[in-house]
């Protein structure tokens, strides 16, 4: 059971609202809260789409009682972060009836694609795999489009991922259990500016 104190309830039950009026008012954007900090980035560019869609092709014919969700997962230690990867690959059903952002307990993986803004570096490179692995999320996927490359974070210990293994687009990677898939990532080499 996670116990949050008065401090940390109020700034989840805020943050929550203030995230379902955004998404009433402009769906254009998205937010997240990870480390105390409220981040707010733009809806992801058409390349950025056609990359999510290649991966989901590939999990689906891979595992296909599997499925790339787009949903708001609660992280961090204590709940208290939420974030809202560009992928999760969970079972089919695993956040039936959990609402916009769901406990991350059955998730297998996270996926990130970077954006072209300024917050790239903190938010995908830093702040989300510590949060990631605080929740003990098996394997996160970072398609890092800046820098033309794949890192895959595993092993998670609490606070870290103990294992990254970074390459070039273009080469294979394999995403290591419980996902076990294996990506050719050459096709990502058609999705950057």
């Amino acid at each position: 059971m996670t116990v949050l104190d008065d401090r940390q309830q109020t700034l989840v039950e805020v943050f929550e609202e203030l995230a379902y009026q955004m998404a009433k008012r402009d769906d254009s954007l998205r937010v997240e809260l990870i480390g105390g900090k409220v981040g707010v980035k733009e809806v992801p560019d058409g390349d950025h789409g056609r990359v999510i869609q290649w991966l989901t092709r590939i999990c689906i014919q891979a595992r296909p009682e599997l499925w790339l969700h787009d949903q708001g997962l609660r992280v961090e230690t204590y709940r208290t972060g939420h974030a809202r990867p560009d992928g999760t690959l969970a079972p089919s059903d695993a956040f039936v009836g959990q609402g916009e952002w769901a406990d991350a307990g059955a998730v297998l993986m996270t996926v990130e694609v970077t954006s072209y803004d300024c917050d790239t570096d903190r938010r995908d490179r830093q702040d989300k795999p510590r949060a990631y692995a605080e929740v003990g999320i098996p394997v996160y996927l970072l398609i890092d489009r800046d820098r033309c490359e794949v890192a895959v974070y595993s092993d998670p210990d609490g606070e870290r991922y103990c294992r990254v293994v970074t390459v070039p687009f273009g080469k294979q990677i394999p995403l290591p259990d419980p996902v076990g898939i294996e990506l050719d990532t050459e096709p990502l080499k058609s999705w950057v500016r």
